[in-house]
């Protein structure tokens, strides 16, 4: 091993652990040297994932070809998020990736879309008027116009694949770039007596692996950060009581959606994950609303197509840890925190600490300005996540069981609070220049659960209320004509990425 390289030793393979491998042997090749650890005797956590666009940046950053990533890990198009019966049953919206309107102009669309609302004008379903969920409703699929004048380039598209092959894909990317991998048990942790930092760790055959930086992906176990250094955790059940879920995949009978779907249950929420191969599906439920016993029996009976798997249980708890770099050890993924998967933001998150961490890099001692900088970045990006994924639950006016009676009347944080005021007051989406949703995000969830505001941007008032009108009907129809252009998502994928046999 070359001596001028600093030398990272990461626990735990899995998504979170080959990422983080895979990245750091591609961007950072002449400065540290990775081996990485893991057991085919621990299982991982692979369900199925959905994402969010940025992970299409960090492919391109490790080389990825699109089509082969699709390929090998049986991936479909996801355009957005369908939420039902959250706000109240029966209803429906998109979480779209992309804007409302043109994406264009001094004022935003969803000011105008206000203006008319508290006027009583008839107007179309907010996701007609947005080319991602048109789209989407559609079933069908293109990638985004490349002419900002385009309708078709106000929309972004993630990835929704396989994880278990997802992980494999990266272990090949990274051990071409040089990363190690060595196949064992973590059975002790060897740490400096004066300084507190991991020095090596042994495995169950004996043998002994040093390092200079630690990075911890060992899931839920948090085998460095949280059970040898001892990093508090933050329990945020009381905002996202939601701490079990159910997994069970089915041989996909119904289209394949370019979409995630999140369907609101008595005591939680049901993911659909469609993928070229099956279809994810599992039951998010609170343990203190809902037996395990019949949140199973609820999910076996609401799934679409034929179980090709026996239902998997899952235990989690919502939080974080108050630090994920201490001492020479970094914690990326579950090792670091938790935010259940209903906006798909677990990959999102490790893929900011990868980020950051190769931003931050440090050299054989890190310093304390740039662990404080690393640890502000996530702390940051976990709360607003939080405040997000809270907004879903209090924002209903659902009143038909005892969870949802919880979520809807439970004190809220006060950087939530404020931002639902300044929202129904005039409209006004809290603007940040770090964390993961932007104001479409933001605007979806908000109309969609029904809080309509009560003012809105001055400036929206220049225009005659029947000129507003004209333009979101002209609107509709443009996009509904475009959209009527193109290809079927299924039809898409099996020209573009025909998925691979799985190993």
């Amino acid at each position: 091993m070359d001596s001028d390289k600093v030398r990272v030793v990461v626990v735990g393979g899995g998504t979170a652990g080959w990422m983080a491998a895979a990245a750091l042997a591609r961007l950072l090749p002449g400065q540290c040297q990775v081996h990485l650890i893991e057991s085919e005797a621990i299982g991982v956590v692979g369900v199925g994932e959905a994402t969010l666009p940025h992970i299409r940046a960090f492919n391109e950053r490790l080389g990825i070809s699109e089509k082969d990533f699709m390929a090998r890990t049986r991936a479909t198009f996801k355009l957005g998020i369908e939420f039902r019966d959250w706000g109240r049953i029966g209803d429906s919206y998109i979480h779209p990736f992309g804007t409302f309107g043109r994406g264009g102009g001094a004022i935003d669309f969803h000011h105008y879309w206000s203006r008319l609302k508290n006027e009583g004008a008839e107007l179309p379903p907010l996701d007609d008027l947005s080319y991602a969920c048109a789209l989407a409703r559609e079933g069908r699929f293109d990638h985004p116009g490349r002419d900002r004048e385009q309708l078709s380039s106000t929309f972004g598209y993630a990835y929704q694949f396989d994880a278990l092959l997802f992980a494999p894909y990266l272990r090949s990317l990274a051990e071409e770039m040089g990363a190690l991998r060595t196949e064992g048990i973590v059975v002790d942790v060897e740490r400096d007596v004066e300084s507190g930092l991991i020095r090596a760790v042994t495995l169950e055959d004996g043998q002994r692996i040093a390092g200079d930086l630690f990075i911890d992906c060992s899931g839920f176990r948090s085998l460095l950060l949280g059970q040898t250094l001892g990093e508090p955790f933050e329990d945020w059940s009381k905002w996202l009581p939601t701490d079990r879920a159910v997994a069970m995949p089915c041989r996909t009978r119904t289209a394949v959606t370019p979409y995630t779907s999140a369907i609101a249950m008595r005591a939680g929420w049901r993911w659909r994950i469609p993928l070229q191969h099956r279809t994810g599906n599992g039951y998010v439920y609170a343990s203190g609303f809902v037996s395990d016993d019949d949140a199973r029996r609820a999910l076996e009976e609401a799934v679409e197509g034929e179980p090709i798997a026996e239902p998997r249980l899952l235990r989690f708890k919502a939080g974080r840890r108050r630090r994920s770099w201490v001492g020479n050890c970094v914690a990326i993924g579950l090792a670091s925190g938790f935010l259940e998967p209903l906006e798909s933001t677990s990959i999102y998150l490790v893929q900011q600490a990868i980020t950051a961490l190769i931003e931050l890099f440090p050299e054989r001692d890190a310093s304390d300005a740039d662990r404080d900088e690393f640890n502000r970045i996530i702390d940051l990006e976990y709360d607003r996540i939080r405040d997000f994924l809270i907004l879903h639950y209090h924002a209903t006016t659902r009143d038909d069981s005892p969870f949802w009676n919880y979520v809807r009347t439970m004190p809220i944080p006060d950087s939530l609070a404020e931002k639902l005021a300044l929202w129904r007051r005039r409209a006004r989406v809290v603007k940040y220049r770090e964390g993961v949703f932007l104001d479409a995000s933001w605007i979806a969830v908000y109309l969609g659960q029904g809080i309509v505001p009560e003012g809105w941007d001055p400036r929206a008032d220049m225009a005659g209320s029947a000129e507003l009108a004209e333009a979101v009907a002209a609107l509709r129809g443009d996009i509904a004509r475009d959209v009527g252009t193109r290809p079927d998502h299924r039809a898409f994928l099996e020209r573009y990425c025909p998925m691979e046999a799985a190993a």
